[in-house]
This record gives structure tokens, sequence and C-alpha cells, in this order.
């Protein structure tokens, strides 16, 4: 199964796994899926640790790389068709990078790992 995980999944999953709701665990943990990051989950991450929001466990680079490649996560990009699709979503999220995500889990067709509920109102399959 391919997946999207939230920001704060990534941050969990590396740094304090036992936030996670077991369903985000056990498909985090699963060779088999295949872990998608939005390039607008890294950008939230740096913003937040520049805005003192956010401590990582190590400095951000090391910690950002070290993430990806333990948890083999595949960098989705931000396309012109991805922000298409976010300048229809209905207003039930004002973040940015959350309405990304959302429009990200709509053309790909996949479920967004993620404690935010919000989410759910945009029909899109949330794991957590």
């Amino acid at each position: 199964m391919r997946l999207i995980l939230d920001t704060h999944a990534l941050v969990w999953a590396v740094d304090d796994p036992s936030k996670l709701g077991p369903d985000a665990a056990k498909s985090i943990d699963d060779p088999a899926n295949e872990l998608l990051l939005s390039a607008a989950s890294i950008w939230e991450l740096a913003i937040k640790i520049r805005l003192g929001k956010l401590t990582l466990s190590l400095p951000f680079r090391e910690w950002a790389d070290r993430a990806i490649a333990d948890l083999n996560v595949i960098i989705l990009p931000i396309t012109v068709e991805y922000a298409a699709a976010q300048t229809r979503l209905p207003d039930h999220h004002g973040d940015p990078f959350d309405r990304m995500l959302v429009a990200q889990s709509q053309v790909e067709g996949v479920p967004i790992t993620s404690a935010d509920a919000e989410f759910d109102k945009y029909g899109v399959t949330r794991l957590w």
C-alpha cells in the first residue's frame, strides 16, 4: 500500500513512536508499504524549526536525511497538478501544508497517515 505521512506522523515515527496510533504504527513499520512524504512537509519542518516551534533529536538536515533513509521514504514533489487540486478544495482546513497533503492524497488515491481528524472532512482515507 502507498500512503502519505503527515508531518507529525514522520516526526513521531522517528523521535517518539509511542505517540503513533496503532494503525499508523503498523502501516509505517510494514516494509511492504510505500511511504510518501510531501515536499510540503519538509518545508513545514524547516519553518517550524526556524521559528523555534519544533525541536528534533538531531540537527534538521541530519535528522531529515536519516529519517528519509531509515524509513525508506519517497519524496512527493509539489507539482502544478497538486497545486491546482488544492485550489478546488473546500475551506475545511486553513493550513496550506495540510491542504497540499489532501490534494496529493486525492490525486494519488492514497491514504494519509495522520492524527488530524480535519482530513476526514475531505473524504480522504486517514490511517491512525
